[in-house]
Parts: structure tokens; sequence; C-alpha cells
């Protein structure tokens, strides 16, 4: 641990996040699914969604682009399918109850389609993906958002870092876990960049311009992951989930600085029953099979170790989980002043 750093558990950093957010406005259980979101992000070592959103999801309710107590109704179902209007909602409480009508769905029907109309940012997506994984099912989630990432061949921000996640149970292993964004890296990690005024790796991202940088402090508009394929990716779930609930965010939002924005998100949760087409437990032994297959092949030159979807976030989750969740000495100052404002205690630390 460097020098400042502080350690805080998770069950400490959830409920200083569910105090803040009542705070804020939010029911207890909206406020706790919010802080359970974000300090899984932590606990798995993706801190660009953690905890140091809180600033950040405030500033958005104070701002009134965030509904603390939003008014989340069903518009369309049937038997397979259902859309919400999640009325500006936190991400995490809108996907949340998304991915769980779907698994309700997949349960009748072997599979369920969730989507979500005007939500703000839902965190790391994985997390809803997860949630049905560990009831037995396949889980996938997407996300449309605001246009923060250069198109193919466009040296402006012209279309969104829509992440996709997939997980599948396991047997004795952990489930397999695919949470990835369409662009090389998460604009997060751009930002803590930003924030670092550290150099960031070339094909990353350009700068306002749309000039190709590796400086930090400039780069602000992230690269599709595998140019073509990442962006239209994206593409396609803007066509499959925004235009699909009648709420387009790039055709209305393309050409303005998606940073300081409004955050402008539209969702998609699906649900899989996989005992509806095999024996869940032969799809289970299946998959630890196959990843024994994958992790036993040959390593390249330089791999320690051959690593399956999410098998890294599992074992920093491990880690932290028995030794806390470090706190950068700034995100903790930061902390310390919404905890001031709001008059709630900061979490203990360990």
């Amino acid at each position: 641990m460097s020098s400042g750093e502080r350690r805080v558990t998770a069950e400490a950093l959830r409920g200083f996040g569910r105090d803040i957010f009542v705070a804020a406005g939010m029911s207890a259980d909206h406020a706790a699914q919010v802080a359970d979101v974000l300090v899984w992000a932590d606990l798995r070592g993706v801190g660009s969604h953690g905890v140091e959103r809180v600033p950040r999801y405030l500033g958005m309710i104070e701002a009134g682009g965030m509904n603390p107590a939003p008014d989340m109704r069903i518009t369309t179902e049937t038997v397979s399918s259902l859309m919400i209007e999640a009325d500006r909602a936190p991400g995490p409480v809108a996907m949340g109850w998304a991915m769980d009508r779907a698994m309700e769905k997949a349960r009748e029907t072997a599979i369920g389609w969730a989507l979500v109309r005007q939500m703000t940012h839902s965190g790391a997506i994985g997390y809803y993906s997860l949630r049905a994984a560990r009831e037995g099912l396949a889980g996938l989630a997407f996300v449309s958002s605001l246009p923060n990432m250069a198109y193919h061949g466009a040296r402006t921000a012209s279309i969104a870092t829509s992440p996709i996640t997939i997980a599948v149970p396991g047997g004795d292993r952990a489930p397999v876990l695919l949470d990835m964004s369409t662009a090389v890296v998460a604009g997060g990690k751009i930002t803590q960049a930003r924030n670092a005024g550290v150099p960031i790796p070339e094909g990353w991202a350009l700068d306002d311009d749309g000039n190709p940088t590796t400086d930090g402090a400039r780069a602000t508009i992230p690269m599709p992951l595998g140019g073509p394929k990442g962006a239209g990716l994206s593409l396609m779930m803007e066509c499959l989930i925004s235009l699909m609930v009648g709420n387009p965010i790039i055709t209305e939002e393309i050409g303005f600085q998606a940073r300081g924005r409004p955050i402008r998100q539209n969702g998609l949760c699906i649900a899989v029953d996989i005992a509806k087409f095999i024996d869940p437990q032969e799809f289970r032994a299946q998959v630890d099979a196959l990843v024994d297959l994958l992790k036993n092949q040959p390593a390249a030159d330089g791999v320690d170790e051959i690593l399956v979807p999410g098998e890294r976030g599992d074992r920093v989750m491990a880690e932290r989980g028995r030794d806390g969740i470090p706190m950068p000495t700034a995100r903790w100052e930061n902390l310390g002043k919404v905890a001031e404002k709001f008059s709630v205690a900061m979490p203990a630390t360990v």
C-alpha cells in the first residue's frame, strides 16, 4: 500500500455510499443498490466505475440529470419481453430491476428481454450479467450512451463506448464473466490518466482536435476497439436499444462535447434459462472443461498464465475482500468533501 493510501472494507464502503445517497434523496433500497454496484467495481479493481463516481452522481442529482426518486414503470410487456421507462433513474436501479424481470421471464419462456429507456450512468455492467449467472442463468447486458468515442475513420466523438457483458455459470469454477467496452479502453481509464497527468499508450485516444495523442492530459476521445469492429458494434447497439425504445441519443447529441454533459443512457438486459435447453449440471461441467482446456494450452512467450474472462477480477475481489479496498488520497479527499456536505460519517479504515 502506497504512502497516504487507506483501505476500507467493502461493507463499510457500501454503508457510506448508501447513507450518502439516502441523504441526497434516494430511498434506502435504491441507495443500497447504487452503492453495491459501485463497491463491486472497486472490489474487482475497476476504480473508474467505483466510489470515485459518488461525487459525480451527487452532482448529477443536484443538476437535475439523475432522478433520485424516479417513477419507473413498465410501458410494454409480452410473455418474454418488457420495456421499462426509467424516468432518469440511477442506472444501477434501472438495470438491476430490468435484469430481475428478465430472469423472471426467462424462467417462464426460456429467454427474457428487458429494455430500459432513459436512465443515467449504469456503472460496471458486468454486475448485471453476473446477477443472472449466480442464479444459474446466462446473462447479457448492453448499454447505449452519449457519443464520446470516434467512429472508425472519423476525428470526432461520434459514437458511444457502449459496453457489453455476458456471463455464464460454472461448475466447480466461478462464472465466466466477459465485461468489455467497444473502445480500445474504457473512457474511465482515460479520465484517470488525465486526472493523474500520466501518458497513455498509442492508439488509445484522440485530442479535442481529432489528432492521435499519448498525452493523458489532452486525451479526450477514445478510439474504437478493432477499428470498424468496435465502431460497428456500438452503432448497432444504438439501433437495437436507443432507437428501439424511441429515445435516440447519438442523433440528438452528436457534435456536442460529451464530457461534462448530463449522462443519458438506455439499456438492455437478457436472461437465458439454460435448463430449457440442456441439463444445467451438464452445461456447468462443460463450461469448466472448456476453461480447463484453454488454461492448459501452451502459453506464448512472456505469458505466465492463460486467463479467462472474469478471472483476474475474481482474484482482485478475493484480495480486496480480505484486505480492504485501497483508497488513494485524492479519492478519499473527494469523498470527504461530500461526506461533510451531507453530514455523513466517513467509513472506518482498516
